[in-house]
């Protein structure tokens, strides 16, 4: 099985793992130095997930950029918890209405 997203066919790709050492020229040092370039992959980060597709249940090996846009459905296993409903709720109490302070003159006491 390749180690791709099922959706969108992303999967490893290469580069270079680039090892620097010296201190930055704008913090005072002589310069940072390139000491080695090595050869490494970039994996994508994939989940498996059931998913539903065309009415059916499978498991799919997803990146996680198709999960955030909702590219797939993710699989309910059960209905969320609902609250049960009372008469007593579908009728609220109003609010109390907020108490005003009456603004005195500047130079009057109360």
């Amino acid at each position: 099985m390749p180690k791709a997203c099922d959706v969108c066919g992303k999967g490893p790709q290469i580069g270079n793992s680039v090892t620097t050492r010296g201190k930055a020229k704008y913090l005072g040092g002589v310069g940072t130095k390139i000491t080695g370039i090595t050869r490494r992959k970039f994996k994508p980060n994939l989940q498996r997930v059931r998913v539903t597709v065309r009415g059916t249940n499978q498991s799919m090996r997803v990146c996680t950029q198709c999960l955030r846009s909702g590219a797939v459905t993710k699989l309910v296993q059960a209905a969320p918890f609902k609250l049960p409903s009372t008469d007593g709720a579908a009728k609220a109490k109003p609010k109390a209405k907020a108490k005003t302070k009456a603004k005195t003159a500047a130079g009057a006491k109360p």
